[in-house]
This record gives C-alpha cells, sequence and structure tokens, in this order.
C-alpha cells in the first residue's frame, strides 16, 4: 500500500526575507530635526540621538548623518542603516528624486552615504517606513493588504500589500493627499483645488478654526481665549488640544475633518480594497474625536456597503517614532526584496 503523501502547506503570498539578527540605525529626516535610534529586530529602539536639521545643503544633512551613527555605533556592532525622509525615490531606493524640504534633487545619497560610513544603506520615503513599521510591529500586523495614512500638515501614504512595499510604476504611489475630493475647492500647494489634505489635515483644521475666529463667532471665544487673542496662532494642535479637554467648538470641527477623512478613506477603499487603514500623525492626537467620525463617513460613503466586507480603521501604534523604526526594519531587508514595483 503506498504510503499517503502529507499534505502541501498553505501557499503563501511572497514577502520579504528579513535579517532578524544584529543591530540596525533608522534615522528619520525631518524639516526642523534629524532623529536617529538604534533599533532591534523586535522593533525596540535601544538609544536615540537627534541634530537640527541643518539647513537644506545635502553635504551638511550628510554630515549630520554621519555624525549621528557614529555617536550611536559608539557601544554596539551595527549591521546596516536605513535613512527616512520626505520625497520621492527612485524604485532602486539609491537616489532621492526630490525632498521638499531639502535641496535634493537627483541626489545620489545612498552611495554617498555608503562611502562615508563603510556601510550597507538602505534609502526609503518616510511614509513607507512608517507604513512598515506599522506592518511589521504595529496596528497593521499581519495584514495582507495594508493603507496607511499619516495626517500632518497634509496627508501622507504608503502601502503593504502581500508584505512588500507598494511604490508604483514610478515610485511615487501612496501621494493620496492629492485626490482632488472638490473640484474648485481649496487651492493646494501641489498646484490643483480641492485636494483631500485641504479638508482633513491639521492645515485644514487650523485654518477653519481661524476663520470661524475672525469672523467673531461666539462658539470662538475659548479658541480665542487659549490665544490671547492672535487669531493666526490658532494651529490645528490648539484646536486639537481644546477638543480634549471639552470645547464644544473644536469638537465641532474636529468632527468636521473627520467626516472628510472617511470620505477620502471610502474613495481609496473603492479603488485599493485594503483590509486595514492605520492613521497616524499628529492630529491622531485627538484619537477618537477624530476617528470615530471617520469611521462613521467612511461607512456611509462606501461603495457597495452593505453588501461587502468593509476594512478596519486603526488608530497607529508607534508614533511619532515609527518612521525611524520602519527605516531601520527595512535596511535588514535583502535588496529588492521589500520593494513591489510594478514593472
Amino acid at each position: 500500500m503506498p504510503t499517503p503523501r502529507r499534505p502541501l502547506p498553505p501557499r503563501r503570498p511572497p514577502g520579504p526575507r528579513l535579517r532578524r539578527r544584529g543591530l540596525a540605525i533608522g534615522i528619520d529626516i525631518g524639516g526642523t530635526k534629524v532623529a536617529a535610534g538604534i533599533v532591534d529586530a523586535e522593533g525596540q529602539i535601544i538609544r536615540e540621538a537627534r541634530r537640527a536639521t541643518p539647513g537644506s545643503q545635502p553635504r551638511e544633512v550628510e554630515r549630520v548623518i554621519v555624525e549621528l551613527v557614529d555617536e550611536l555605533s559608539v557601544d554596539h556592532r551595527i549591521g546596516s542603516v536605513g535613512i527616512g525622509a520626505a520625497g520621492w525615490m527612485d524604485l532602486e531606493g539609491g537616489t532621492v528624486l526630490f525632498s521638499p524640504h531639502l535641496a535634493w534633487r537627483n541626489e545620489p545619497l545612498r552611495d554617498n552615504l555608503e562611502r562615508l560610513l563603510r556601510r550597507r544603506v538602505h534609502l526609503t520615503n518616510d511614509a513607507d517606513a512608517a507604513a512598515w513599521a506599522e506592518w511589521r510591529f504595529g496596528a497593521g500586523r499581519g495584514e495582507q493588504r495594508l493603507v496607511c495614512i499619516t495626517l500632518g500638515t497634509g496627508i501622507g501614504g504608503a502601502m503593504v500589500i502581500g508584505g512588500r512595499l507598494e511604490r508604483g510604476r514610478y515610485g511615487v504611489a501612496g501621494e493620496f493627499g492629492h485626490q482632488v475630493i472638490m473640484p474648485g475647492g481649496h487651492r493646494c500647494e501641489c498646484g490643483n483645488r480641492g485636494c483631500w489634505e485641504q479638508y482633513a489635515s491639521g492645515n485644514a483644521l487650523g485654518r477653519e478654526a481661524r476663520e470661524l475666529a475672525r469672523a467673531n463667532s461666539p462658539v470662538a471665544q475659548e479658541l480665542l481665549k487659549s490665544v490671547g487673542g492672535e487669531v493666526d496662532a490658532i494651529t490645528g494642535a490648539v484646536v486639537t488640544e481644546l477638543a480634549r479637554k471639552g470645547d464644544r467648538a473644536s469638537r465641532d470641527l474636529l468632527e468636521d475633518v473627520g467626516e472628510w477623512l472617511g470620505l477620502g478613506l471610502a474613495n481609496l477603499a473603492a479603488a485599493l480594497d485594503p483590509g486595514t487603514f492605520v492613521v497616524g500623525g499628529g492630529l491622531c492626537d485627538a484619537g477618537d474625536l477624530l476617528l470615530e467620525p471617520a469611521r462613521r463617513a467612511f461607512a456611509r460613503n462606501l461603495t457597495g456597503r452593505g453588501f461587502r466586507p468593509a476594512a478596519r480603521i486603526e488608530r497607529a501604534e508607534l508614533g511619532p517614532r515609527a518612521g525611524l523604526i520602519g527605516a531601520a526594519d527595512l535596511s535588514r531587508v535583502s535588496p529588492r526584496a521589500g520593494w513591489a514595483a510594478g514593472r
């Protein structure tokens, strides 16, 4: 009698080959600061350091990165370095095509840093790094189709699909904040009108609050009092803090932003059909004051609602260090194994 054949294991989607041993340094380059940290294979930060961003010149930024890596490497053996920065990277992860904060235009940053550091360097967009961290260690753990949204000055975005970062054909996927959601609406810095980030970001929240205050609305008195009557000092962070303390006008403003957020997420669900949206960034300090209106608006605007499974909408877990953690972890990925290119 022939020996029964063992059943084949379930097919798994292709994913990255991770080097789980050893320490990596992650560096998050922002417009005002460069933050760095040693990250272990479980996503834990062992040690941190930071510097002010030294202007916009590439050589100066490279010098600060080298200083941070040297400082963190004194008592630890570091295998690789991951760099996360705002901007567009080429599909090979070697060149910064454009960065809004820095004077990087077709800058071969990876080769420059590998020569200076004598270590393997991985270069990635900061939103991609944050999404990767949430997929590996945070609110998106185990999700096969994850979309991450970062709510700050504008709206950043990234996708992890089948265990790989999806960057599109030309490496610039994830610019969700620039979907036109209100034709002829508010002018956006990108040049279009009515972009999503003009209605569902920290800047949008602050703008709406200032308009209410300038109209001397009786419901805006607490807003004005909180900034000593200086209307221009009202920001999204000010509104969020007052909303958390119970100010009714601030809560109403957050609810409006949450509804715009939910509408945009419903549009993304129609196009991308993710299992989970993870929403992070400074505006998420409002918690459910923002996310509950977003969930209601999402359910109300979802295509095929009532006849299809709906994505979960979760708050990011890793906070402002997500980009640093993700950049470090991506540097452990075998070359190009963590990237998906639509070639």
